[in-house]
């Protein structure tokens, strides 16, 4: 069992924490933007974007910002149940990974950090279930290593196709033809490296630019519904609320104000 004690968004170059006896809690990091750096129990840790960093209960550290770097990363306190979790977080030793995993783990922390601040109905629910997946997937990844060097490849060339088509309809088969692979084998290692499917990703990918039109523009739903490719707004609105835990109205409400 997860208990949270705190989440937090660190943004900017002014950070700095320290435990100079070790925290009576676990800590999660991941950096989503920038760079920042740590000391831990005398070793020093240099974080980049899609870097995570688990810090165990009772382990000496402080980190900082890096001098004129800004910086942006989630931060996590939880403990844990004495029963056994998962290895990771029974391991005396801190652990850095640079995740493959990075846009699926980038939303589960958002969609954290925000259930966290709003704090709803059930939200210490929500984020233990939340923290519990971040970690199984960083488990999963620490115990499998790294995908090959070909496969990364074969990922990274995919996500450029879909970043310049996640508006239109996006198929195994046109990422094969990217590749160079068979359909199947497309689908598989893009799971495999991103922990998403292929539709799933062109979803996450599509929620994110209606995020920002939605809060820096005046478009209306109806509008950015049909500029991403849904046909239905009804559904494009069961996407948008699955995805950000909002309905795309609230960050209407919340949208910036034009200056005349």
């Amino acid at each position: 069992m997860v208990v949270i004690k705190s989440v937090r968004l660190d943004a900017g170059t002014s950070w700095f924490e320290e435990y100079e006896h070790g925290a009576n809690h676990h800590t999660l990091i991941m950096v989503s933007y920038g760079k920042c750096v740590y000391w831990l129990e005398g070793e020093k840790v240099l974080l980049e974007k899609g870097d995570l960093l688990f810090i165990p209960g009772n382990m000496t550290y402080y980190g900082k910002c890096i001098p004129t770097v800004t910086h942006e990363k989630y931060v996590v306190c939880f403990q844990s149940s004495a029963a056994p979790l998962l290895p990771l977080v029974h391991n005396p030793k801190y652990c850095i990974w640079k995740t493959g995993k990075y846009e699926l783990l980038h939303q589960r922390f958002r969609v954290l950090q925000q259930e966290w601040s709003e704090r709803l109905a059930y939200y210490e629910s929500m984020c233990g279930a939340l923290v519990q997946e971040i970690l199984t997937h960083l488990n999963r990844e620490v115990d499998e290593g790294r995908p090959s060097a070909l496969k990364e490849k074969h990922t990274s060339l995919m996500k450029g196709y879909i970043q310049n088509h996640y508006r239109e309809k996006v198929t195994k088969e046109e990422l094969s033809e990217v590749i160079g692979k068979s359909p199947n084998y497309a689908a598989a290692v893009f799971s495999e490296v991103t922990g998403q499917t292929i539709g799933g990703y062109v979803h996450a990918m599509r929620v994110k630019t209606a995020v920002y039109l939605l809060s820096h523009s005046q478009r209306t739903i109806g509008d950015i519904s049909d500029y991403l490719g849904y046909c239905d707004p009804s559904y494009f609105h069961r996407v948008f609320k699955r995805e950000t835990g909002k309905p795309p109205a609230q960050y209407i409400k919340d949208r910036d104000i034009p200056v005349h």
